[in-house]
């Protein structure tokens, strides 16, 4: 089980990102500042770090750079809402192996990380299938017992981690902070929305209500 180092002051960032990441297997720490974020970058115990550019007592450039002149090949994620061309080349020249702006999608960062670490047994299939339906995340084309029906980049997204967990129940708030990112409002009504677009393409029996906890992929 590979460890994710989350080194980001905000609070309700962490804590999204770490809710998150163990939901998807992983195990975390965090570090709410630069001084603690390269100690721990440098400990060996990590397969990548989520880092934020405005940590308190150093900042991410400097420990990225820390980090690199210390010989770590630890990867490294800046997810930063520092997002003009000056530090996304500063990040990247600094040795960082990708760049996030901030707000973000949950989905993004978490295939992103797979990546990176070559941790997606999940993501390393190209096709997703049940039950007559076949996703292909590589071209991003969905059929239908054979039949190509098109969906949005957001329909998509949802359908994705219908297919990933299928049987599962998967509840409001996990679909709305994994496909439209953590800046959402908890009461808004989007999931049962795209839901009915994806029943009007997939099949009105394909994704059942489960009262009171969420939807499934039956």
């Amino acid at each position: 089980m590979s460890s994710i180092l989350i080194a980001e002051d905000e609070e309700r960032i962490a804590a999204f990102v770490e809710k998150g990441l163990r939901a998807a297997g992983f195990t975390t720490q965090r570090a709410a500042d630069g001084p603690t974020a390269l100690e721990l970058g440098l400990s060996g115990d990590h397969a990548l770090m989520v880092l934020d550019i405005g940590l308190p007592g150093m900042d991410g450039f400097t420990v990225l750079e820390q980090l690199r002149g210390r010989g770590s090949t630890l990867p490294v994620i800046i997810l930063t809402a520092r997002t003009s061309g000056h530090d996304t080349v500063a990040g990247l020249s600094g040795g960082a192996n990708d760049y996030m702006p901030k707000p973000f999608r949950f989905d993004e960062l978490l295939a992103r990380i797979r990546l990176r670490i070559n941790d997606a047994p999940a993501e390393s299939a190209t096709r997703l299938e049940h039950g007559g339906l076949v996703l292909d995340l590589h071209t991003r084309r969905v059929t239908v017992d054979g039949t190509h029906v098109d969906l949005s980049a957001r329909e998509f997204a949802l359908a994705a981690e219908f297919f990933r967990h299928p049987g599962q129940v998967l509840s409001r708030e996990q679909l709305l902070s994994r496909v439209w990112g953590y800046d959402f409002d908890p009461g808004s009504n989007v999931v049962d929305v795209y839901v009915r677009y994806l029943r009007g393409k997939l099949g009105r029996g394909r994704i059942e209500t489960v009262r009171g906890m969420g939807y499934r992929l039956s």
